[in-house]
């Protein structure tokens, strides 16, 4: 009676989703003792335990025992388990093997059984990682389809968000994000298992940060965190959780909260089994890095994020033009642009784009870039997108001598962003409306603008912006520098080559040279090293 009773309380550990309790009794017990069932859930807690070797371990035994009880259907539901946790772990090869083996039992069965459903599940993921959107949305409806056909919340939750993201990948983002909280119904409503949940939770969430949806992206991550806590031991969608909840951290200005977060992201990835997971959280603490001016931190963060197979781009790209590598920075964006992608990732690609064309010159490109952004927001109706169009779109009529379209821009992303409680993304388009206003010749609204949003830079920690826009609350020019040569010897301090202030101010070599000849003069210093030390002493570097 003691094994039995030990069984007992181990199935009803699983019930109430005490994974730790369950796998210990399930995975101390007699193998003889336990059932197909028993193995299929010392499978799911080893999975939500982290533990992904135990897990397959125990699908395969859960299969053996369906097998050779006769039980044909409920072997094919414990192979689609065993080929999408293969295909999870980059087996997939391995994965193929297991949905073949399973085509091949369910020509066995006569009729339609939702199982059919399930088989189809790890040959849609396939063609997602592939990148065929079109293949995988046929058959994302077929699985919807079978999960509404035979009441089952595990396929309608996956075929409906898979759906909702083809959909989005296609341009459709409002049909999309409609259907992704589709899938969301019977989750909330404790229809959906643990595994499905967590990535339909993770998709939805990814999702609304792809096309910068930040309302919904913390909505949803509030729900999950609140998922994760009511499963004590949990380990994946663990690290996933710790991403969105530090980009909503670096959203909201809270940028050291935001790091320690990414930080534990990181950590968790490279605990588990998924450690190339982490590339992300790496390139979001580098953007975080780049942001505060440690910029030798974001390197390295960018660095260990291209480790992993993420490109951290447009961030890269930033922080080689704020260590003076425009050359380097151009390049990078002229070949992200040239790159064929769908109109979502696309977008997280355009407005980085604009500050890097603005920051060498190239304004007409900018301009349309700029414009492309614009047309991606009104189509997805995301606030952020249209925010950050309206911020791209100022600079770039700043930038061509048109204060007064700028500064309305400015002004329409200024409320935008403070609609999200996005404090810095606020405090940079100050910045734009104050230089706006003073081309208009209104200082004194100008100096206002410019004085919040340096005070909003002081309080977030974002010292390069501080320094920025401080240059222009006090545009004092010592020594009797002319404003080009202010914007040179800024340039000098910077480390940049005479042919990369060139590059930067729209200026031939020649003409740089000269005006270094007069810094020098005016100055009474011989050398670069000179000059720039001079930058920092009067605070113009």
């Amino acid at each position: 009676m003691g094994l039995v009773d030990d069984l007992e309380r181990a199935r009803e550990a699983y019930e109430r989703r005490e994974w730790v309790a369950a796998y210990d009794a399930l995975s101390d017990a007699d193998d003889s003792a336990l059932d197909a069932q028993d193995f299929g859930r010392l499978a799911t807690a080893a999975y939500l335990l982290g533990r992904q070797n135990d897990c397959v371990q125990a699908l395969q035994r859960a299969h053996k025992a369906h097998i050779d009880a006769g039980e044909t259907v409920q072997a094919v539901r414990i192979g689609f388990w065993l080929s999408m946790v293969l295909l999870e772990n980059g087996e997939s090869a391995v994965g193929a093997g297991w949905v073949g083996r399973c085509q091949r039992l369910l020509e066995q069965v006569p009729g339609d059984v939702v199982e059919r459903g399930y088989v189809l599940l790890p040959v849609m993921m396939r063609h997602i990682y592939a990148g065929e959107f079109e293949l995988a949305s046929k058959l994302a409806v077929e699985i919807t389809e079978y999960g509404r056909r035979f009441s089952n919340a595990d396929l309608l939750a996956q075929g409906l968000n898979a759906q909702g993201r083809m959909l989005m990948y296609a341009g459709r983002v409002p049909e999309g994000m409609s259907l992704l909280d589709e899938a969301m119904i019977g989750i909330s409503m404790g229809e959906v298992s643990p595994i499905i949940a967590g990535h339909v939770y993770c998709s939805l969430i990814e999702a609304c940060q792809e096309v910068s949806d930040y309302g919904r992206a913390a909505e949803w991550t509030r729900a999950l965190t609140g998922w994760i806590e009511d499963q004590p031991g949990l380990v994946p969608f663990t690290g996933q959780c710790a991403i969105h909840r530090g980009q909503i951290m670096g959203i909201r200005g809270a940028f050291r909260a935001a790091l320690e977060e990414l930080d534990r992201a990181v950590a968790r990835y490279l605990d588990s089994e998924t450690p190339a997971a982490a590339g992300l959280a790496l390139a979001e603490a580098g953007n975080l890095h780049r942001i505060c001016g440690d910029l030798d931190a974001a390197e390295t963060d960018y660095e260990r994020a291209t480790g992993f197979g993420y490109e951290p781009q447009p961030g890269l790209a930033l922080l080689w033009l704020a260590r003076g590598r425009t050359a380097a920075a151009t390049n990078a964006v002229h070949r992200l642009l040239a790159e064929p992608r769908d109109p979502v990732h696309r977008s997280q690609l355009l407005a980085g784009s604009v500050e890097v064309l603005l920051a060498t010159g190239e304004v007409e490109e900018a301009r349309a870039i700029a414009d492309e952004l614009a047309a991606i927001a009104d189509a997805f109706r995301c606030t952020a997108l249209s925010a950050a169009a309206h911020q791209a779109r100022a600079s770039c009529l700043l930038s061509t001598g048109e204060p007064g379209a700028a500064a309305l821009e400015a002004r329409n992303a200024v409320a935008l962003w403070r609609s999200l409680d996005a404090p810095y993304d606020v405090a940079r388009c100050q910045v734009l409306l104050g230089r706006a206003l003073r081309n208009l010749g209104d200082d004194d609204s100008a100096v206002a603008e410019l004085g919040q949003a340096r005070r909003m830079f002081q309080g977030l920690g974002a010292a390069p912006a501080e320094r920025d826009v401080l240059r222009l609350v006090q545009p004092s020019r010592p020594a009797g520098l002319t404003e080009r040569e202010v914007e040179v010897l800024r340039l000098v301090a910077s480390g940049r080559s005479n042919s990369e202030i060139a590059a930067a101010l729209v200026l031939s070599e020649k003409t740089v040279a000269r005006h270094l000849s007069n810094i020098y003069t005016k100055l009474g210093v011989a050398s670069r090293t000179a000059a720039a030390a001079f930058a920092f002493e009067n605070g113009l570097a």
